[in-house]
């Protein structure tokens, strides 16, 4: 198949890239244009030769449009995804990630391309039951989480109004290698590397359910394969939660370090937009696709420590980006 994927120089994309070139697809990569040219995650990638880049935006039309011509398929992963920073610029997050996928659909409309649309567990807000279905209410907390959700119910309505083949792939909280220092794993990660003690974190009590990388991208391509997941959301995520707390401990552990955290306010969120709990019921997206989770929480940590020991140069432990 041919197949366009968004946002591909990013942390779950470029994994995604690369499992499809793996399997024999012939992949045209959307990555956002900046002034050294860089692909991102696929700059040094072993498939790079393999792939044709578009270097553009996504909130750009006439070049979405032009990347979605001739194929069959298109994953859509390019987004604003730090949740810090949509308190500081809510209008950037819904450019990004609902006009950018409104181009992505009208496209895909005009040429009768499959999409495969990225959600969050964001979108849930905090657990009114759990474990979360697909069937939970909807209750963003964030701008970002509402940005996420409005996307998500004009991909639906897509299929509804015009038969457009559109799947939402909803991960809970996707990590492993290459994945942003804002997010807390390589936040805690990369501090306990470089020799801190004291680790400056936010709230330590909210549990999340953790998936790792090759999980969320075969569940991605198990999405795009199902012709049961056509018109609905599909939960990605492995049913077992942990709190940030724990995790710490977990991670400390495994490094083989000694930490206190210290908390920095900074890295607080808003008492009303912190979500507290999130653990996933994913047996619908098992039903119709068989897919399962199968990386353990301490074999992917164990994986995501060893990579960043050797890339400790990427990450700046002593600073915090909103």
């Amino acid at each position: 198949m041919k197949t366009l994927v968004t946002g591909a120089g990013g942390f779950i994309a470029s994994h995604l890239v690369e499992k499809l070139v793996d399997q024999g697809h012939e992949v045209r990569a959307f990555v956002r244009y900046n002034s050294s040219n860089s692909w991102g995650w696929l700059e040094n990638s072993p498939c790079r030769d393999s792939i044709e880049i578009i270097s553009g935006d996504i909130r750009d039309y006439d070049l979405v449009h032009t990347a979605l011509k001739g194929c069959d398929t298109v994953y859509h992963l390019a987004a604003l995804i730090g949740i810090p920073y949509s308190y500081v610029s809510p209008l950037a997050y819904v450019r990004t990630n609902v006009e950018g996928t409104y181009n992505v659909l009208q496209g895909a409309r005009e040429y009768g391309v499959k999409v495969i649309h990225t959600s969050t567990s964001e979108t849930y807000g905090t657990a009114q039951y759990v474990p979360i279905d697909e069937d939970h209410p909807i209750n963003p907390q964030s701008p970002y989480a509402a940005s996420k959700a409005s996307a998500d119910f004009l991909a639906l309505s897509y299929h509804r109004s015009f038969d457009l083949p559109v799947s939402v792939v909803r991960p809970f909280n996707t990590y492993g290698p290459r994945q942003s220092a804002r997010a807390i794993i390589p936040t805690v990660i990369s501090q306990m590397l470089d020799g801190r003690n004291k680790l400056s974190l936010g709230n330590l009590s909210p549990t999340r359910d953790l998936t790792f990388v090759s999980d969320t991208v075969s569940g991605f391509i198990a999405a795009a394969s199902s012709e049961g997941t056509v018109g609905k959301t599909v939960n990605l995520g492995t049913g077992y939660e942990i709190s940030i707390g724990d995790l710490v401990n977990k991670i400390a552990e495994i490094v083989g370090c000694q930490v206190e955290i210290v908390s920095d306010e900074q890295r607080i969120r808003p008492p009303k937009s912190e979500v507290e709990r999130l653990l996933s019921n994913p047996s619908r997206m098992e039903s119709l696709s068989r897919w399962k989770a199968t990386v353990s929480l301490n074999e992917g940590l164990k994986k995501t420590v060893e990579w960043m020991k050797d890339r400790k140069s990427l990450y700046k432990s002593d600073l915090y980006n909103v």
